[in-house]
């Protein structure tokens, strides 16, 4: 029998490669909104579709859970790296963060619903659709409040989950298994695991 009480405790090596992955995300979100702003024109034909881009900021919830494989390390991941970005001055200011955290807390219930058992292409798939959801749900009441309904907030939110499936969910779970095939991951279950995962 395992002793899940020592398997999920972090070592310091989760908390400094957790650290590594929410600070290098944290310089993408905020170059990636550089990025959202300059592609506004190019969704004006239907600005929900924007939305399609959307994942990238959704990418270190799902890759620090499959990493790390310990409770906490999505939420982790994607709220340091939120933090990060408002500290470099994203266009959004600090509520970034506590957008950040709601994402996180999407792909951790993920991992959760699976007793950080599994961290196959599956759970991948759902811990990206359900930062997906969070961060759709937290769009829909604080951004997205004003704008209509079924035109708007209904095709944003999912589109959003899309989003963050295909490239949070499927994204996350490649790039572990690219980075687990380099050899950088053998101190972790994913890299020890690289035909596995």
């Amino acid at each position: 029998m395992t002793d899940t009480t020592s398997t999920n405790r972090w070592r310091t090596i989760d908390i400094v490669v957790a650290s590594v992955i929410a600070v290098a995300f944290g310089v993408i979100f905020w170059a990636w909104g550089l990025v959202w702003s300059a592609t506004d024109a190019a969704f004006a034909f239907f600005p929900p579709a924007q939305t399609l881009i959307y994942g990238v900021w959704l990418v270190p919830a799902v890759l620090g859970g499959l990493v790390i494989r310990k409770p906490g390390a999505a939420l982790y991941c994607e709220t340091v790296a939120a933090i990060l970005s408002a500290l470099l001055g994203s266009q959004w200011a600090s509520i970034v963060i506590l957008q950040g955290l709601m994402q996180g807390i999407g792909a951790e219930l993920a991992f959760a619903a699976f007793r950080y058992r599994s961290f196959r292409l599956p759970t991948a798939l759902l811990a990206g659709a359900l930062t997906g959801l969070s961060a759709a749900i937290f769009d829909f009441v604080y951004w997205n409040v004003e704008t209509d309904l079924t035109s708007y907030r209904i095709p944003y939110a999912l589109l959003t989950v899309v989003s963050a499936t295909v490239v949070a969910g499927v994204g996350g779970w490649a790039l572990t298994r690219a980075l687990a095939n380099t050899g950088v991951l053998d101190r972790f279950p994913a890299g020890r695991e690289r035909a596995a995962i």
